[in-house]
């Protein structure tokens, strides 16, 4: 069962009513973050690197729990949205021009956030079994936020969303990024804890605790669903 002081900070410790998200389904929208293969992958791209670089130990906790929580538990979601005619729409990293000259600068520089994916690329589509569907939204960024380098939140607006359910990775840059932005512009957002990853545990917690209750409402699986099915 999800512990919803888990995520509680310094800031709301005292507080006896923390803010509650009660999302309207028909006003809802998933948003999956950067689950590409580039990322997720044990053989190929980042993962294939760190074997090379003799780091996989490191990382291996990561992928395991890519591969046996949160790619799983967002297929879960994914369906129970389709199921009930709710908005899937989807993120990625994705840069237009082959040589890449058209991402951000902190894309462009060397460590964890210089990569090139160019957008017809095999990396830079999402990965198995959480491929959008021929109507899905699916923007493509050059920036951490789904938002910054995109018109999402315009196109979501236009469809009158006023819920964002957000799930991907990695907890602490992208994923949170794409909260901050949302939550300024005016959007509820929902949080799937189960359905996102940092590198580490504790870098996914501290993010978690840092955006609850200020950018987002953190929940799980069965907890969104739950808040979901109560405000139908």
């Amino acid at each position: 069962m999800f512990d919803e002081r888990k995520y509680v900070s310094f800031y709301y410790e005292t507080a006896k009513d923390l803010p509650k998200v009660k999302p309207d389904p028909a006003t809802t929208a998933m948003l999956v973050v950067d689950l590409q293969n580039e990322f997720v992958l044990k053989d190929y791209g980042e993962g294939k690197m760190f074997k090379e670089m003799g780091e996989w130990d490191r990382w291996e906790p990561y992928f395991d729990r890519l591969h046996d929580v949160v790619i799983p538990n967002n297929k879960k979601l994914i369906d129970y949205f389709r199921n009930n005619s709710m908005e899937v729409t989807y993120g990625r990293i994705a840069c237009l021009k082959n040589n890449g000259e058209d991402r951000s600068p902190v894309q462009k520089t060397p460590g964890w956030n210089g990569m090139l994916i160019p957008v017809k690329s095999f990396g830079a589509q999402m990965v198995e079994p959480l491929t959008p569907e021929e109507d899905d939204i699916v923007v493509n960024k050059t920036t951490d936020s789904v938002l910054a380098g995109t018109n999402y939140s315009q196109l979501i607006a236009n469809m009158g969303i006023k819920t964002v359910v957000v799930t991907g990775i990695v907890t602490d840059q992208c994923v949170a990024s794409t909260v901050r932005d949302l939550a300024d512009e005016g959007f509820k957002v929902i949080v799937v804890e189960d359905c996102c990853a940092a590198a580490t545990m504790e870098l996914h917690d501290a993010e978690l605790k840092i955006m609850n209750n200020i950018y987002c409402q953190v929940t799980d699986l069965e907890g969104v669903i739950k808040l979901l099915e109560e405000n139908k």
